[in-house]
C-alpha cells in the first residue's frame, strides 16, 4: 500500500513537472482574447481637444476622422483592434480658459462634437451615460463614449453640475494646470485655497448629490485629502500614476494617497505618459524642453508658430526622446496592487493628451493587449485583469449612482 501511494505521488509530481507552460505566442493570443472578452474602459482619452486643435468641423464629410486615421492615438479601427470599448472622452478645458467667460462655450462645443460623432456613426459609437448602458452597447459590439470634464472651470454656479450631468458628463477633474475657483492644482505653487475653496466644497457635495464622479487627478495633495474626506462616495484618479517611481513629480500619487483613495473604495487609473512612469526619462524630457525653449526664445519664436516647426523637428532629430515601455506601465499597476490591492487600479492612458511621450508597446489604442500580456506573464489571473480593465471603475461608478439616488 505504501509503495502504491509513493508510486501515485511520483506520477502526480511527474505530471505536474511535465505540464506544458504556455508559450509566448499562446500568452499573446490569450491577452488579445481577454482584451475583447471583457469591457475595457480607459479613464482619459483626449480625442475631443485633439480634433478641436485640428479645426474639426461637424459637417458629415469630416466625420471620417475618428474612424481611421494616421493622426493621433485614437480612432475606431485601432480601438477595435485593441479591445477598447469604453474610452472616457476628455472634455478638456485648458487653464488659459479660466475666468475668460469662454469656459462653458468650449465645454459645450466639445460635448456637441462627441454627440455629433455618435449621431453620425450609430453603427460604431454610442453614448455611455451609465455602466449598464455601456454593458448593453458592448453586447452589440458598439464602442461607448462616456465623457469626463477635465478641469471644473465651467462649473461657474452649482446648477452647472446638474447642467453638465444632463449633457452626459460623468466625472469632473476638479482643476487642471492652475489653481481655479474649486481647488489648488498639483502643478501650481500658489496654494490659493490650501486645498478646496469654500465653493469647491459645495461643488464636491453637489457632484455627490447629482451623481458625477469626483476626479482627483491634477489636484494638490491638500485638495486630494480634503476631497476624499468630504465625498460620501468613492473618488477616482482618472489618469495618474505612482509617485513611488517619480518622487519629484507631485502630479502622481504617493503611496499614502493611494492607500487613502483605496480605503474609501476609489480607483487610480494609470497614466501612460513617459514623464508619469519614469523619473530619469521625466528629468531628461524637462531638460530637453528647457533647451528647446531657449533656442526658440533666441529666435523669437513660440512653440505654436508655423516657423517653429522645422526648428523643433531638427532639435528632436538631434535629441531623441527617452521612452518608458509597457513593462514600466505594468510596474505601476503592480505597485498599486502591492500597496492597496487589485481592486483599486485601472487604466487612464491620457492618449492624445501626452504628445510624443507614450511608452514603447503602448503607442496607441490598438496596443492594450501588450499590457495584458505582461500582466499574464507576471502571473495575474484573468479575474484580476478583468478588474483592472473595467470592473473596479464600474464599482465606483455604480456607488456614485447609488449615492445620488439616495440624495
Amino acid at each position: 500500500m505504501k509503495n502504491l501511494l509513493l508510486g501515485l505521488l511520483f506520477l502526480s509530481c511527474a505530471a505536474i513537472a511535465q505540464k506544458k507552460q504556455p508559450t509566448d505566442e499562446e500568452l499573446r493570443q490569450k491577452a488579445d482574447q481577454i482584451a475583447h472578452k471583457y469591457i475595457l474602459t480607459d479613464g482619459h482619452v483626449d480625442l475631443p481637444y485633439r480634433l478641436k486643435v485640428k479645426q474639426f468641423k461637424l459637417e458629415r464629410e469630416y466625420m471620417g476622422i475618428p474612424i481611421e486615421t494616421k493622426e493621433g492615438d485614437f480612432d475606431y479601427v485601432r480601438a477595435k483592434k485593441g479591445g477598447l470599448s469604453a474610452p472616457f472622452m476628455s472634455i478638456y478645458i485648458p487653464s488659459s480658459y479660466q475666468k475668460t467667460g469662454n469656459e462653458k462655450v468650449l465645454a459645450d462645443s466639445l460635448i456637441d462634437m462627441i454627440q455629433a460623432i455618435i449621431k453620425a456613426h450609430p453603427d460604431k459609437f454610442a453614448e455611455g451615460r451609465t455602466p449598464q448602458q455601456v454593458d448593453e452597447n458592448f453586447k452589440k459590439g458598439l464602442i461607448s463614449l462616456p465623457m469626463g470634464m477635465e478641469n471644473g472651470a465651467p462649473i461657474l454656479e452649482l446648477k452647472d453640475v446638474k447642467y453638465y450631468y444632463d449633457k452626459g458628463i460623468r466625472y469632473i477633474t476638479l482643476t487642471h494646470g492652475k489653481d481655479n475657483h474649486i481647488c489648488d492644482s498639483s502643478y501650481d505653487s500658489t496654494y490659493t485655497w490650501k486645498g478646496l475653496s469654500p465653493y469647491g466644497k459645495d461643488v464636491v457635495k453637489e457632484m455627490n448629490r447629482v451623481g458625477i464622479m469626483v476626479d482627483i487627478s491634477h489636484v494638490s495633495d491638500d485638495s486630494f485629502y480634503q476631497a476624499i474626506e468630504l465625498s460620501k462616495v468613492p473618488c477616482i484618479a482618472s489618469h495618474s500614476s505612482c509617485r513611488f517611481y517619480t518622487p519629484g513629480f507631485k502630479r502622481n500619487m504617493s503611496d499614502d494617497m493611494i492607500k487613502a483613495l483605496a480605503k474609501k473604495g476609489g480607483v487610480i487609473q494609470i497614466n501612460f505618459g513617459t514623464s508619469f512612469l519614469d523619473e530619469k526619462a521625466r528629468l531628461d524630457v524637462d531638460e530637453k524642453r528647457k533647451k528647446l525653449q531657449a533656442i526658440l526664445t533666441e529666435k523669437n519664436l513660440k512653440f505654436s508658430d508655423e516657423a517653429a516647426k522645422p526648428v523643433i523637428e531638427e532639435f528632436r532629430k538631434q535629441n531623441p526622446t527617452l521612452y518608458a515601455d509597457v513593462e514600466k506601465v505594468a510596474d505601476h499597476v503592480e505597485h498599486v496592487i502591492k500597496v492597496a490591492g487589485v481592486d483599486y487600479v485601472g487604466i487612464g492612458s491620457d492618449y492624445d493628451g501626452v504628445g510624443d511621450s507614450l511608452p514603447t508597446g503602448l503607442k496607441d489604442v490598438s496596443q492594450y493587449p501588450n499590457l495584458i500580456y505582461v500582466l499574464l506573464k507576471r502571473g495575474y489571473t484573468e479575474k484580476d485583469i478583468a478588474k483592472i480593465m473595467y470592473q473596479n471603475v464600474w464599482r465606483v461608478w455604480k456607488k456614485v449612482q447609488a449615492g445620488a439616488e439616495k440624495s
